[in-house]
C-alpha cells in the first residue's frame, strides 16, 4: 500500500481528520487540517515533515470542523494559499458559524480565509500528479473527493472509510442525503482505485469490499431514517466526549438540550425525551466500548 515519495499522510485520531502533505512537484501542499484542539500538534507534525521549507498550499475537502479546524494556524504560521470547496465560499468569507454547521454541532473553528475554490471537474497538481476534483456530497453536501488516475489512488474524505462513511448529516435536518451518498459511492465504484486514503482511519487497498459494507450500511440506514438519527447523535456526542475526555451525566444531558442538531434531529426523527435520550447515549457509548461511567461522569476511552 505505497504512496509517492513526495506524499505523506498524517493518520490522526478520529477529532482529527488525518492530513496529507505533499512535498514535490515545485510546491508543498496539504489537505485537511485536523481539528482546532490538535492545531498545535498538527503545526509540529506538519513542520516536522516540511524540515524547513514552507507550506505554500492548504486544501480543504469540505468545511467541517474536524477538517479545516487547523486552517487558521496553518494560515498563521505559513501564510499559505488556501482553497475550499466552492459552495462553501458565502459562508466561509462571510464566517456564518450557523451554515458552516459550527452552531448546529456545537464544535468550535477559529476564523480562517480563503484564496481560491475548487469545484467538480477542477483539477489540482499535488506532488508530482494531477488530481481531480470530485463533487462528493451525501455526509456534506459540498464536499469533494480527490483522484490521481497516474497513482490510482483516491482521498475520500468522509465519502468513503474502510468501514463505512461519515454521517449523512443532511438527513438529521430533513433534507436530502441518502440518494447523493448512494451517488457518490458508485462515483468511486466506477474509478480506478487502488489505495483510499479516507479521511479517518487507515488507507486500505480493499475497495471493492469497503464499497460493499458502505453500500449495505447506507441501505440499513435508509430503510429506517431514525437508525441514521441515533447513529448521528452517538457521533456528535462521541465527538464532545474526544474533545472534553470526561462530562459529567448531568452535563451531558443539558448540553444534549442545547445543541440544535441534536435538538432537531431528536424532534425529526426520535421524538424521545432528551433526558432519557442522553442516558440511551452514554449507555450506547458504553456498550461498544467507546466509553465508561465513572462517579457520575462519561469519561472517553
Amino acid at each position: 500500500m505505497s504512496l509517492p515519495e513526495s506524499m505523506h499522510l498524517l493518520q490522526r485520531g478520529w477529532l482529527s481528520s488525518n492530513n496529507i502533505l505533499f512535498t514535490g512537484g515545485g510546491q508543498s501542499a496539504l489537505v485537511d487540517s485536523g481539528y482546532a484542539t490538535h492545531a498545535p500538534q498538527t503545526l509540529e507534525l506538519v513542520a516536522h515533515l516540511l524540515r524547513g521549507r514552507r507550506l505554500d498550499l492548504l486544501v480543504n475537502t469540505h468545511a467541517h470542523s474536524d477538517h479545516c479546524g487547523g486552517n487558521a494556524a496553518l494560515q498563521q504560521a505559513y501564510g499559505c494559499r488556501t482553497l475550499i470547496p466552492e459552495a462553501e465560499a458565502r459562508a466561509v468569507g462571510d464566517w456564518d458559524e450557523a451554515a458552516l454547521s459550527y452552531v448546529a454541532t456545537g464544535q468550535q473553528c477559529p476564523r480562517f480565509g480563503f484564496d481560491g475554490t475548487i469545484a467538480a471537474g477542477d483539477s489540482l497538481m499535488l506532488g508530482e500528479f494531477e488530481w481531480q476534483v470530485m463533487g462528493a456530497p451525501g455526509h456534506d453536501p459540498h464536499s469533494v473527493i480527490l483522484y490521481c488516475p497516474a497513482e490510482r489512488l483516491l482521498i475520500s474524505a468522509d465519502a468513503l472509510w474502510e468501514n463505512g462513511f461519515g454521517v449523512i448529516f443532511p438527513e438529521l435536518e430533513g433534507e436530502s442525503g441518502f440518494a447523493e451518498a448512494r451517488a457518490t459511492l458508485e462515483q468511486i465504484a466506477g474509478l480506478d482505485v487502488r489505495l483510499v486514503i479516507p479521511g479517518h482511519g487507515a488507507p486500505f487497498d480493499d475497495v471493492a469490499g469497503a464499497l460493499e459494507r458502505a453500500f449495505r450500511r447506507l441501505d440499513y440506514l435508509e430503510a429506517d431514517p431514525a437508525r441514521n438519527a441515533q447513529n448521528g447523535i452517538k457521533v456528535l456526542v462521541k465527538f464532545r466526549l474526544l474533545e472534553r475526555r470526561r462530562i459529567t451525566l448531568a452535563e451531558l444531558r443539558q448540553w444534549m438540550r442545547e445543541i440544535p442538531l441534536l435538538v432537531e434531529s431528536n424532534r425529526r426523527h426520535l421524538q424521545a425525551d432528551p433526558d432519557a435520550l442522553a442516558d440511551w447515549t452514554a449507555a450506547q457509548l458504553v456498550k461498544a466500548g467507546a466509553a465508561v461511567i465513572e462517579d457520575g461522569m462519561l469519561v472517553d476511552r
